[in-house]
């Protein structure tokens, strides 16, 4: 049956032969019967007129689908009117505010989004890297300027051959599983990735205890690692790739490098401090010594003034006085000599038979500016050693820095430590030194002892032996 309801009346959902008027907001409780119905059209709300048919069955479902799409329709509209009707209010000026703020917005949350997938990336790399044994670690080199880029650079290179298919193991092309080469192949993915992460094990516990004069030893050690893995690998044709193994061996050698320069440096400035301590205590001694120098004369002119007021000026006491007044400039002038010239000083030739043994003598050459040379002598005797060193010379030469120089370089072949100069310890007799030390000091040498009387020690060794003292 077909009806067409007057203008703003609809069919009621709740029965099909009642229709409500709606006036524009609202639904009205009126309820009025169906005029007859118009055949084949039925009233929009504008009033146009649309072809449409009623189903002879069903009439009360398809009357309440009409009256739910409407009403959809009619909220959508309204919600959609109200929309422009702010939008339409905004100035041009804000309009444009408002685009710009979600133009940023969006330019934020792209940047958030890149970083986040370059820290996904960053993460998986890492986690590849760490499956093969190369982990993030204070690397010996990290701190070294010299070698920060060249580090850099074999860290790259590294983590590049490192990573799947980069090189670092070598294996079989044809291997198969089963008949399959594809499982073959990874089979011997698995098995590099299991030798390359032991390999790298190794090779960076190397690099983290490594000391300049074990660099060989590792290299060693390295090269073996290498090698056991290839002989256990033969039958897959696994190896450790040599383009990868130079890598880890040119690492090693680097890093000693840097440390064998790094303990140099810290050996130079220990020595530097030694000397500063050593300068500070001969200009401390000086001091003294003119002070000393100061006073003495005092006393002497003081005693000379009362023999001249006497009338004794010309007695021989007053000579004697006269005398010491002039030792005591000489000494003046000489202290200040000292003082001045750096080389100025003595030259010293000691050994400790009770520290370093009979079988292979050995004795120290240096050089001191002290004032009073045995007092270099009490401080290397100190606690460090068992027994005081025995004196074997000390010659003072305004060139005694030039003398001890010549001399190490004639015992050089001789010379206990040759990594660490100021260990001036050579293996030879006093008798030696003695020789070479009358060419160098062309004739300025009067006294040499060549025995070494190691009285501490001597007596030790009676007691310990239990025989009578000597």
């Amino acid at each position: 049956m077909n009806s067409t309801p007057p203008p703003n009346w609809y069919t009621d959902p709740e029965n099909d032969r009642l229709i409500r008027y709606w006036n524009g907001t609202e639904w009205t409780d009126d309820r009025k019967p169906a005029p007859p119905p118009a055949q084949g059209s039925v009233q929009t709300e504008q009033g146009a007129v649309q072809a449409s048919k009623v189903p002879l069955f069903g009439a009360r479902a398809h009357a309440k689908r009409q009256s739910h799409e409407l009403t959809e329709a009619l909220a959508e509209n309204r919600r959609l009117r109200e929309q422009l009707a702010g939008l339409g209010g905004l100035e041009a000026a804000e309009l444009q505010r408002l685009r710009d703020q979600l133009a940023t917005q969006i330019a934020d949350e792209q940047a958030l989004l890149d970083d986040l997938r370059t820290h996904v990336v960053h993460t998986r790399d890492e986690q590849i890297l760490q499956e093969i044994g190369i982990y993030e670690y204070h690397h010996p080199l990290s701190d070294s300027v010299v070698y920060r880029d060249e580090l850099q650079h074999l860290q790259g290179e590294i983590k590049a051959r490192a990573r799947r298919d980069g090189g670092a193991i070598e294996g079989s092309k044809t291997w198969t599983v089963n008949g399959s080469v594809t499982e073959g192949r990874k089979m011997i993915r698995e098995y590099s990735k299991l030798m390359l992460r032991a390999y790298n094990a190794e090779a960076d516990n190397l690099v983290r205890g490594l000391k300049p004069y074990k660099l060989r030893t590792a290299l060693e050690r390295l090269d073996k690692i290498a090698f056991t893995i290839e002989r256990l690998g033969k039958t897959m044709q696994l190896r450790v790739a040599p383009e990868y193994h130079r890598l880890r061996y040119r690492e090693l050698e680097v890093t000693a490098a840097h440390l064998e320069q790094l303990a140099q440096q810290k050996q130079l400035e220990r020595d530097e401090r030694d000397r500063q301590r050593e300068e500070r205590r001969a200009q401390q001694e000086m001091a003294r010594e003119r002070t000393k120098i100061d006073r003495e004369e005092k006393q002497y002119r003081s005693t000379l003034t009362e023999f001249e007021l006497a009338g004794k000026g010309n007695t021989s006491d007053a000579d004697e006085v006269r005398d010491k007044l002039k030792e005591l400039e000489d000494r003046r002038q000489r202290v200040d000599y000292q003082a001045t010239n750096t080389a100025a000083g003595y030259v010293y030739v000691i050994s400790n038979i009770g520290a370093f043994g009979e079988d292979r003598p050995m004795v120290h050459i240096g050089f001191t500016r002290r004032f009073d040379p045995e007092d270099r002598v009490r401080d290397l005797s100190n606690t460090a050693v068992p027994f005081p060193f025995d004196v074997h010379v000390t010659l003072y030469d305004d060139d005694a820095a030039g003398i001890e120089s010549e001399l190490h370089r004639r015992l050089a072949d001789r010379r206990v430590n040759r990594i660490n100069q100021r260990r001036e310890f050579f293996y030879a007799t006093p008798a030696e030194v003695r020789e070479h030390l009358r060419e160098v000091a062309k004739g300025k040498l009067l006294e040499y002892t060549e025995l070494a009387e190691a009285v501490d020690f001597r007596r030790s060794r009676a007691l310990a032996q239990g025989t009578p003292e000597q």
